[in-house]
This record gives C-alpha cells, structure tokens and sequence, in this order.
C-alpha cells in the first residue's frame, strides 16, 4: 500500500485559522518549511523561525495536535503534519493620503490557514534473516 493510501485511510486531526493578518504569500513561505515533518519537529521550527507568519501558524499546528489528542484520543508522539494550506481571505482596503490632495490604496490582505496532522505508528523493524542452508547465499566450491 502506498503512503498516500495509508494517509488517507489514517485519521485526521484538523485546525483552521480564518482572516489571519498576514499575506497568504508570506505565510506559504512558513507552510512549506513544516509540511511531511512530525508535529514536535515542527513546532520547534516555527518556535525559531524568524518571520511574522511562523506565530500563528505554530498557534494552529498546536490546535490541531490538540484536537488530535482530546477529541480523537491520538497519540501526540506520532502525529505529523500531512497537509497544510494557506488560502486567500478577504481584503481590506484602506486609503493613504498623498501628496497634492491625492489618495492611494493600501490592500491589507488576510489568510486563512489550515493544518492536518495524521498519526502514524512507526514501522516495527523486521527481524534480520540468517545466511542458513535455505538462503540464496552463494557457496564457495573448489
């Protein structure tokens, strides 16, 4: 089975946030730095990052590991982040003055951000298998 089988057939924790006030281009820049990692793994990253859209976007990652944990009864050491999106929402339009009587608009654009996380158990390894007489191991022969 692939693992984009496996992750649909999975249960899904999910988050939103709505009209956020950070442009949806600034805020896909943060998505993709934690979109496939494990949710501690990504919460670290988005603690350090540097940009103003790492904030709310580590608010929504956590809410979704929340409702993971409470409402699904998920396991939040394996949990990871299988989807994450940004959407444009509504934009605000505002007026600065100008010189000689003038006007410009400033667009104030806002996101609505969306995390899900899957919990998926990590692989037992499999036992190693012997060189015995049933093996395909080549013998030496004078």
């Amino acid at each position: 089975m692939s693992t984009e089988t496996e992750a649909e057939a999975a249960v899904t924790a999910r988050a939103r946030a709505t009209h956020v006030g950070v442009t949806p281009r600034k805020a896909r820049r943060v998505i993709d730095l934690i979109r496939d990692l494990p949710v501690a793994e990504a919460l670290s990253v988005l603690r350090f990052a540097p940009q103003s859209a790492s904030e709310p976007i580590y608010k929504v990652l956590a809410s979704a590991m929340a409702n993971a944990e409470n409402n699904l009864d998920l396991d939040p050491d394996t949990l990871f982040v299988s989807r994450a999106w940004v959407d444009e929402g509504p934009t605000l339009k505002r007026f600065r003055p100008r010189a000689q009587g003038r006007a410009s608009r400033i667009n104030k654009r806002t996101s609505h951000i969306t995390v899900e996380v899957v919990s998926v158990a990590a692989p037992e390894p499999e036992p190693k298998k012997r060189a015995g007489a049933g093996s395909n191991v080549r013998r030496r022969t004078r």
